[in-house]
């Protein structure tokens, strides 16, 4: 636990008693401050007093006792219309922060001697976040990941010297957190996401440039205007910007020409890394998470020939393009995450001959905006709700069976594909819907498809995979 000293002494008022938030108020403690806590859950609230936890109505409190509001990343701070606590909190003229603020602070307590790492971005912020830390705890160095990840930040090894810190942040967790001060800052991209919790794309991207804006060293993917725009501001601000591009050579920065990876000075490229043979970093948008990978680590002292190292040695997410076994040359890939069109298309775009395990709870637009992928589809087996929707849209683009349940799909996909005379074929869960329909989160419906392909004759599982 990284005890909250900068609380010292200090009143605090903390709404939001899921995991995280009863981690934070344990953190608040150890610091020595006072936190009275409470949530809109009484299942919440009593979770929280059987930890020890001081609780009380926040509605029914005098707020001039506190110095400080911690406030859950999952509640409502502008949009659609701020949450009741936030009302308060800025009547009484109380700061609103969340745990990665109080993270900043005992960091900068402690002298700022560990390096720390924080990634945002719409997509491939949590692979890239995984990506780093198994790079640098692949290097020997100390590790601590955490953040919007799943891990909360509160909860790791305080600071030490060469202690690294590698931190996903999300939209909600930055827009509490105004002092982030990272070591590398990296901003992967953006596209409109979160609008009903933040109004407009202007203040979302503003919310996330407030990342880089407070780095040391700003790494910005520029392959959308929002983002290439921010990496211009910064630079006319004086911030040191890295600049990283999947697609198109630039003049100072890295960027990705297919598996390669280069630095690029003043025009001049040199091949810093290859993915070539990596099967966890397949695809473009891999590319993208490996340069934002390298550039950062660089940027924390890392040798290339470390980074290489752990680039070769990735497992991969779990549910995120993961490999999870071959049958003689088939390759089963679980991408469970792709909940809608836009996730899917990554893994779609990402190999050439495909049996396509699609379908579940539909989302708006259906696979519509796949279109373009459907000739790499050498069949699709559709399941759950979707599967008629699906079905039509496939019509004769692609064949496509209605195979209704995961465990039918993955033994009929492995079938055919055993027939395959290509070099390689490749069964793809990749859902482009959500999982409801049939099972309680992609986690379980990917772990649904994991059992049933390793239950297959002659499946060998790929070492590494989650």
């Amino acid at each position: 636990m990284i005890a909250a000293h900068s609380m010292l002494d200090k009143t605090v008022a903390l709404f939001g008693l899921g995991g995280s938030g009863i981690a934070t108020a344990k953190a608040i403690i150890a610091g020595g401050a006072r936190v009275i806590a409470w949530d809109d859950n009484p299942e919440s609230v009593a979770r929280a007093q059987a930890a020890g936890i001081e609780t009380s109505d926040l509605r029914l409190v005098d707020w001039k006792q506190f110095s400080s509001f911690v406030l859950s990343p999952g509640v409502p701070l502008t949009h659609p219309r701020p949450h009741w606590t936030v009302d308060l909190a800025r009547a009484a003229g109380v700061e609103i922060i969340g745990d990665v603020e109080l993270f900043v602070r005992e960091r900068n307590l402690a002298g700022k001697n560990s390096p720390f790492i924080a990634i945002t971005g719409t997509n491939g912020k949590s692979t890239t976040t995984a990506l780093i830390a198994h790079i640098i705890k692949a290097s020997g160095r100390d590790m601590q990941l955490g953040g919007n990840i799943g891990t909360a930040v509160m909860t790791l090894e305080p600071p030490a010297d060469g202690r690294h810190y590698v931190v996903e942040c999300s939209s909600y967790q930055i827009d509490l957190a105004p002092s982030i001060n990272p070591t590398a800052g990296i901003l992967l991209n953006l596209t409109p996401d979160h609008l009903d919790r933040h109004g407009t794309m202007q203040h979302y991207a503003e919310i996330k440039e407030r990342l880089v804006a407070g780095s040391e060293t700003a790494i910005v993917g520029v392959d959308d205007s929002f983002c290439a725009a921010i990496a211009d501001r910064l630079e006319r601000a004086g911030k040191p910007v890295i600049r990283i591009s999947k697609r198109l050579p630039i003049l100072n920065g890295y960027f990705a020409d297919g598996a390669t990876l280069y630095l690029a000075e003043n025009g001049a490229k040199t091949a810093v890394a290859s993915l070539q043979g990596i099967g966890s970093l397949r695809g473009e948008h891999n590319a993208q998470n490996a340069l934002a990978a390298f550039a950062a680590c660089r940027s924390v002292g890392l040798s290339a020939d470390e980074i290489n190292a752990g680039l070769k040695t990735f497992p991969g997410l779990a549910h995120r393009m993961e490999q999870v076994a071959r049958q003689g040359r088939t390759l089963f890939v679980n991408d469970s995450k792709a909940t809608n069109a836009d996730a899917a298309a990554p893994a779609l775009s990402s190999f050439p001959r495909i049996y396509w395990i699609a379908g579940g709870l539909p989302k708006e637009g259906g696979i519509a905006s796949l279109s373009g992928f459907f000739p790499r589809i050498a069949k699709a087996y559709l399941i759950g709700e979707a599967a008629p929707q699906f079905a039509a849209t496939l019509g004769e683009a692609a064949p496509y069976e209605i195979s209704g349940t995961i465990a039918a799909a993955v033994e009929h996909a492995a079938r055919d594909a055993a027939g395959d005379g290509s070099q390689e074929a490749v069964v793809l869960l990749s859902p482009a819907c959500a999982s409801f329909d049939q099972f309680q989160n992609f986690e379980k419906r990917g772990e649904a498809f994991r059992s049933a392909v390793l239950a297959l004759a002659g499946a060998s599982p790929i070492q590494g995979a989650n």
